[in-house]
């Protein structure tokens, strides 16, 4: 990686918050429009990559095939694999901040603390690690698997083995020979658990709720392929238009004819019979909701790895620790070693939102109260000149994330192009129009598999309201995102913003 800036300037047009799929991508964005742009990113660690560059531990890949999920702007003919390991999308994350110079514009090991809203100024006050500064926009990007999820159980303090979460991987702690409770059975668990089984003396997996597995269709992707994709690049637009096309089918069960899904359900009981023969165990690893309710886990070794004398399944919560071991609900203590947290994220609590404070000085965890919601997942009114990459309702049960970033990375440009060509100084959503975007997503919502297929999942937030997931095709968010809907939002030009502050009392 080429060596980005070491200083914070006193003030910046467009401040990005976050250097992973969506920081990178709305950067290169906009520098592609224009190579001169006032633009900065910040990143709290020492390396672009975000989530790809956080989570290491063993296994981890990507359940989305590298043909869609990488940007439509840096396209890789090189992919060993359809489906991209941790190592090779950190990569090429790495190369398209250097080739599109994101990484020349970008600090890191710069921790945004707080960014509060300056109406006299009309602009950001932004607080780092690394110093202070303005900026006219800023953008938060810090994605919604940043922070890992460690649930607050009883007596874990006083454990006295290694424990850890699976995104904040102990690479210093050898398994070999150990007792391993792995906590959780989600995306990341059955990926790494397959690979930590044969040096652990025994695992215990405690699993709350069952999930609905299919087999992963990973393949190593030929010398012949990557030559023509070098030689005959369309040949490669080819191959991810038709993973696209392909994934946008599944909406079709997911959120519009819910029967269809009893096609891929059959699929997988199938599939469970075939790699559980015991009629107990295949019971418990048997989901009671529809599937797709919650992310289908792909995997061709994990049910079979259950399996194994050396794995006990403990269809329960983690309900207390000990000093040497866990206790299920039923108060049964399993001595271990070593806890692995396989518990995911906070999605409908992103930390960025506490950083954040509007223009009444609260920030946009209190604007949210526990229930995210934004226009197009990108602006919330209270909050000028602040958008969102990766915001509420734009998560995906069926494609990639990243086709939804580059839309939005469309938007923000446009948006940005609407406010010169407006000599505006502000733009901020109306309330109105905030609220009509998602009376109208929530009714499309509660006819999904998300929301009706009989599941608790991590889409619904405390209040019950579906705030994570996109309810339809991902072409039509494309469509309302082409471009910048300015009669949605209201602008203040030059001086009205100072004006309007100096009458409220607002010092400026």
């Amino acid at each position: 990686m080429k060596s980005g800036r070491t200083t914070l300037p006193a003030h910046v047009h467009t401040l990005i918050v976050g250097a992973g799929f969506g920081g990178i991508g709305l950067a290169a964005t906009l520098l592609r429009e224009d190579p001169t742009a006032d633009l900065l990113v910040i990143e709290r660690a020492d390396d672009v990559g975000g989530t790809w560059r956080d989570n290491t531990y063993p296994g981890c890949a990507c359940d989305v095939p590298t043909a869609l999920y990488s940007y439509s702007f840096a396209p890789e003919p090189g992919w060993r694999y359809a489906y991209g390991k941790q190592d090779e999308i950190y990569g090429y994350l790495r190369r398209v901040a250097d080739e599109t110079g994101v990484t020349g514009r970008t600090v890191t090991g710069c921790e945004l603390i707080e960014a509060q809203w300056d109406a006299g100024h009309r602009q950001w006050r932004v607080h780092t690690g690394r110093g202070t500064l303005t900026a006219t926009v800023l953008v938060a990007a810090t994605g919604a698997l940043s922070a890992p999820k460690r649930p607050d159980v009883p007596g874990v303090e006083s454990f006295a083995g290694t424990a850890f979460h699976s995104a904040t991987w102990d690479h210093g702690y050898d398994l070999a020979g150990k007792r391993v409770a792995v906590i959780g059975t989600g995306a990341s668990a059955i990926q790494f658990v397959p690979e930590i089984v044969d040096r652990v003396e025994h695992l215990t997996l405690f699993q709350r709720t069952a999930s609905w597995v299919l087999p992963k269709h990973d393949r190593p992707i030929s010398r012949f392929e990557r030559a023509l994709f070098r030689a005959l690049p369309s040949s490669q637009k080819l191959v991810r238009g038709a993973v696209y096309a392909q994934k946008e089918g599944y909406v079709l069960g997911m959120a519009h004819q819910l029967w269809l899904l009893r096609l891929f359900q059959r699929r997988a009981e199938a599939y469970l019979r075939a790699q559980v023969p015991d009629d107990g165990l295949r019971a418990a690893l048997t989901p009671t909701f529809t599937i797709t309710c919650k992310r289908i886990l792909l995997s061709n070794d994990w049910l079979r790895t259950l399996t194994r004398r050396d794995v006990t399944v403990v269809s329960s919560g983690l309900t207390a620790v000990t000093e040497n071991g866990v206790i299920d609900d039923l108060g049964n203590e399993y001595p271990v070693d070593a806890i692995i947290f396989a518990t995911g994220f906070t999605p409908t609590e992103p930390p960025v939102a506490r950083h954040v404070r509007g223009a009444d000085g609260r920030t946009l965890a209190e604007h949210w109260a526990g229930s995210p919601s934004a226009h197009l997942g990108t602006t919330v009114h209270g909050f000028p000149n602040l958008f969102l990459m990766y915001g509420p309702n734009t998560n995906l049960g069926h494609s990639s994330i990243v086709y939804m970033l580059e839309s939005q990375a469309a938007y923000i440009a446009d948006a940005l192009r609407v406010m010169r060509a407006e000599r505006a100084a502000t733009a901020e959503v109306t309330d109105g129009a905030q609220r009509r975007y998602n009376e109208e997503l929530d009714p499309q919502l509660a006819r999904t598999v998300w929301n009706a297929g009989g599941c608790d999942s991590w889409y619904l937030d405390r209040s019950g309201r579906n705030s994570v997931m996109w309810p339809t095709f991902t072409w039509r968010f494309r469509r309302r995102t082409r471009r910048f809907d300015q009669e949605n939002y209201r602008f203040t030009a030059a001086g009205e913003g100072r004006r309007e502050a100096e009458d409220a009392g607002v010092g400026a």
